[in-house]
């Protein structure tokens, strides 16, 4: 069984922190909460097929920034091809 993360205001108030500081296009509100509560529960790693936002090179040091900024960790965000690779 995989468990359900609990909520809490503080993931809110990151995923608003990295729509506000560049790291998410304001419409990307539900990744920012995807990424937000992955690095609040400090998880490792987020498995994502999501290349626009979430698993976007060009945006992960302005993300990794800003959840330094709030002393989060961003959790590794990778494709499933990218963590197949890893394993071969």
């Amino acid at each position: 069984m995989i468990p359900v993360l609990p909520n809490a205001p503080e993931i809110l108030d990151l995923a608003e922190f990295l729509l506000l500081g560049g790291g998410l296009p304001p419409k990307a509100r539900l990744d920012a909460l995807h990424i937000a509560s992955a690095a609040y529960h400090e998880i490792d790693v987020l498995l994502t097929w999501n290349c626009t936002h979430i698993a976007n090179p060009a945006k992960l040091p302005v993300m990794r920034g800003l959840c330094a900024a709030r002393g989060y960790t961003l959790p590794e965000l990778v494709t499933p091809f990218e963590l197949m690779e890893t394993f071969e």
